[in-house]
């Protein structure tokens, strides 16, 4: 056990480790942006937030979050939503001190808030972020990088928007696109060579290198003051760190109402979309690892990690896809490869920190290029070669429209809404009814007599059985309206069969009302089975009926627990209408049975005295499964039930036998145990007619025993035809 401690111990240092080479090199490029927007002497600062955001990250958010092998570090979206803020401040005319104080702000609230999220319990709201929102937004995050890299990376003077450094060669300066293209080069080549180096660090190795070399020919790249090429001093606009975090929070004073107002919905959008990008990355990392991650508690950990991060003036950031696959990959199973991590950074930025001043600007910004592409998600083009996903590809086009020209957080409301629309218009065109059957084809479970199933042959047509699935909301009233239309003109049983409904809205109850009172007026019933007593949302769908009076007493509406007991009532009330002669209170004499119709009454009476007479009570057992035994049972009063026992206690009902049919022919036939349990329904009075004492009888009347195993015969036979129609009628 202890061998295997110090393994997961070893795992999680060259995880972490691994993971920390992967995030720092993205860390300082995001710093550098960021802080590039208030003026390019702000760039060093950036470097130092970045790294300053990877270490308060690693050492709090893992402690705090619990998910294992989860990296946090500055992401592209803190970068995106950060650096749009510096932007349009500077353009309003805002100081670079209260720029700096405004963002370490921004990251304050945007952790408070998380922190708020977490102990609300909407971690679990955020992660159903539907999935085209979620592709446009990281695609919109991508252009966003590469719109703002891409002047940096062709070393366009400050201000030259994307367009114009394109259509600008004039303003290009192939030093720097000469580092930024080794950089791209080596990060896109580097996996195909080697994984046992992050390919961010091999490639800001190449970019340095390629710096180097390029100074070797250029005395002017080796100087440092007023170096663009460079990251330039750590001490930033002037003086060292601890003067520059002072100045900061001395701008204090500057600040007004006017700016923390401005900071609500930026600060807002920043922690959603954290809280995506960290939530998403955990369900990648349970699916691959066969975790579950605690999406709330994940939330008051990087909320207090940002918090943490922003107070020190560094970048806020996430939990990061791309760390955590290398900190997975290098042997990391536990929460201590995170705090690897953020101490690695911290010792990482103790020994380098003089070096970071030479970090060439557009070697950053290659990195970021390559990040930008790569959060494009390329593979949704592929939503427009069919006409079923167009619609949802649309969706992904308005958030990365929304989020180019308006702001990411109106970009995922947008999206949403979409989404929203999408499903409701799936719901919509897919079909609420699953199928209708007529009772003159479908039958219910009762084994009737050949007069009763002539009846219903005629006259079932009265009942029509619908089988309703899904969701009835005001979005399928109308179709489920349409849908019944003809069948409200016609029948007077109408049967709605719920159990595969899974939400109903106060608009669909409504409509099923008003069906009630349509059916009524031409003296029909409404007729409910199987409501769920839960639908998916939690709601008890029998007690919000009545709560809105659809199934009050006294209404022409009735409810079953069963399809086939509502089935079994409505063919009752139909065969009762036909006027069939039936007492249920007499006793069935043995010429009154089907079976033994137009027999000679002295043959009957010989036949008699070889059975036996039965009276079972109301859930009494007649026959269980297994049991051996070859009688044949013959009703003359009450009902019986033929079910099949399954596991946990539940049982299958089979079958209904009533007054005047026989049960128990097949151990009669063939002398093996029974297949399932006869159950009377009701007080039963039965005829007991046992093989021995059949084959007795037959031995003196063989024409009289040949005609009724013929009866039999027929009998099962005309029990099979109406199944083979109900068939046909379900396939239809």
């Amino acid at each position: 056990m202890k061998a295997l401690k110090s393994d997961s111990v070893l795992g999680d240092i060259w995880g972490g480790t691994a993971a920390m080479l992967v995030a720092l090199p993205s860390a300082i490029a995001f710093g550098v942006t960021i802080f590039s927007a208030l003026g390019s002497q702000f760039g060093a600062q950036g470097a130092v937030a970045g790294i300053l955001g990877t270490v308060a990250l690693g050492l709090l958010a893992p402690m705090f979050g619990g998910t294992n092998r989860l990296i946090s570090a500055p992401c592209a979206p803190a970068a995106a939503v950060l650096s749009a803020f510096a932007i349009e401040f500077m353009g309003r005319g805002g100081s670079p001190e209260l720029g700096l104080l405004l963002l370490a702000l921004m990251g304050l609230l945007s952790g408070g808030l998380q922190l708020i999220m977490g102990g609300l319990k909407l971690g679990g709201l955020i992660k159903y972020m539907p999935y085209p929102v979620v592709s446009g937004y990281l695609s919109g995050v991508g252009m966003i990088i590469i719109g703002s890299q891409l002047p940096r990376f062709l070393g366009t003077p400050k201000g030259v928007n994307f367009l114009g450094a394109l259509t600008s060669p004039g303003l290009w300066r192939w030093q720097g696109m000469a580092v930024g293209g080794a950089t791209i080069a080596v990060m896109l080549l580097a996996p195909k060579v080697t994984k046992k180096v992050p390919a961010p660090v091999l490639g800001l190795v190449a970019g340095i290198l390629t710096y180097l070399a390029l100074g070797l020919f250029d005395p002017a790249l080796m100087t440092l003051a007023g170096n663009s090429f460079v990251v330039g001093a750590l001490g930033g606009g002037g003086g060292g760190l601890l003067e520059t975090f002072s100045a900061r929070w001395s701008a204090l004073g500057d600040l007004g109402f006017g700016a923390l107002r401005d900071l609500v919905v930026p600060a807002l959008t920043l922690a959603v979309l954290l809280s995506i990008d960290t939530l998403k990355t955990c369900v990648v990392l349970d699916a691959l690892t066969r975790t579950r991650h605690d999406s709330n508690r994940e939330l008051i950990g990087q909320g207090l990690g940002n918090l943490a991060a922003a107070a020190l003036g560094g970048v806020p950031g996430a939990g990061t896809m791309g760390a955590t696959l290398v900190n997975m990959s290098s042997g990391a199973t536990t929460r201590l490869s995170g705090l690897i991590e953020g101490i690695a950074a911290l010792i990482a930025f103790a020994l380098l920190a003089n070096l970071i001043s030479w970090v060439p600007v557009a070697s950053l910004s290659g990195i970021l290029l390559v990040i930008g592409v790569r959060m494009i998600n390329w593979s949704s083009l592929g939503f427009l070669k069919s006409r079923s996903t167009i619609l949802d590809f649309a969706v992904i086009l308005a958030v990365i429209a929304c989020a180019l020209s308006i702001s990411l957080i109106v970009a995922s409301g947008v999206g949403v809404v979409l989404a929203v629309f999408l499903f409701i218009r799936e719901q919509v065109h897919g079909s609420v009814v699953r199928r209708i059957a007529s009772g003159d084809q479908t039958f219910s479970k009762r084994v009737r007599v050949q007069d009763e199933m002539d009846i219903l042959a005629e006259r079932g047509n009265q009942t029509a059985i619908v089988e309703l699935q899904g969701s009835l909301f005001f979005g399928t009233t109308s179709q489920l309206f349409h849908a019944l239309e003809a069948d409200l003109k016609t029948r007077r049983y109408l049967i709605l069969d719920m159990r595969r409904v899974q939400s109903v809205d106060i608009t669909a109850a409504h409509m099923l009302d008003q069906i009630k009172d349509m059916l009524g007026e031409r003296h029909g019933v409404l007729i409910f089975s199987q409501i769920p007593k839960h639908l998916p949302s939690g709601k008890d769908m029998e007690q919000y009926f009545d709560q809105l009076g659809l199934v009050r007493s006294g209404h022409p509406v009735r409810m079953f627990g069963e399809v086939d007991e509502a089935m079994e009532w409505a063919e009752d009330q139909i065969i009762a209408e036909a006027a069939l002669p039936d007492n249920e209170e007499s006793l069935l004499e043995l010429p009154d049975i089907e079976l033994f119709k137009d027999r000679k009454k002295e043959t009957l009476i010989e036949l008699e005295k070889s059975m036996e007479t039965r009276e079972v009570k109301a859930g009494e057992t007649i026959f269980s499964i297994g049991d051996h035994g070859d009688e044949l049972f013959l009703i003359r009063k009450g009902t019986v039930r033929i079910v099949l026992p399954l596991a946990g206690g539940h049982v299958r009902h089979l079958a209904t036998f009533g007054k005047g049919s026989f049960f128990g022919e097949m151990a009669f036939l063939d002398g093996e145990a029974r297949s399932a349990e006869a159950v009377a329904f009701t007080d039963a009075h039965l005829y007991v007619l046992s093989r021995k004492g059949f084959d007795a009888f037959a031995d003196a009347h063989k024409k009289v025993g040949l005609t009724l195993m013929e009866g039999l015969a027929s009998v099962l036979a005309s029990r099979l035809r109406y199944t083979n129609a109900e068939l046909r009628a379900l396939e239809g």
